[in-house]
């Protein structure tokens, strides 16, 4: 097992690692949109924060040694399911023609206020 840090993600600022890498599997915690250069100032708007929590679960998909096209599924927590065609957009946009597994799940509160959150499962890039 290999427990991956990156600083191209938001720090993990709990008790978790941002991905563990296991049998040649990538499983990434819970994103938020926060954006690791300026974690102190909130991203505003749903399709920004949707665009932001994209790239920091890429971002943690890169640096275990997977990427965009290797997603197999994702888990998305939005907090209102009217922005559920927003996200669909910013999703299609940011992984082109991949199409993995996804399961998007209304919920009444994410941490810290935002309004999108997203956990994924990765196959590791082969030699």
């Amino acid at each position: 097992m290999h427990l991956i840090a990156t600083p191209t993600a938001p720090v993990a600022r709990g008790h978790y690692s941002q991905a563990v890498v296991h049998g040649g599997v990538v499983y990434v915690a819970g994103q938020l949109p926060i954006d690791p250069e300026r974690p102190d100032e909130k991203v505003d708007g749903f399709e920004a924060q949707a665009r932001q929590v994209l790239k920091n679960v890429l971002a943690v998909l890169e640096a275990a040694g997977s990427g965009r096209d290797l997603v197999l599924r994702a888990t998305v927590y939005i907090t209102d399911i009217g922005h559920w065609p927003a996200f669909n957009k910013v999703y299609a946009e940011m992984l082109g023609d991949h199409r993995p597994a996804r399961t998007v799940v209304p919920v009444p509160h994410l941490h810290y206020g935002y309004l999108v959150e997203i956990d994924a499962i990765g196959a590791l890039r082969t030699s």
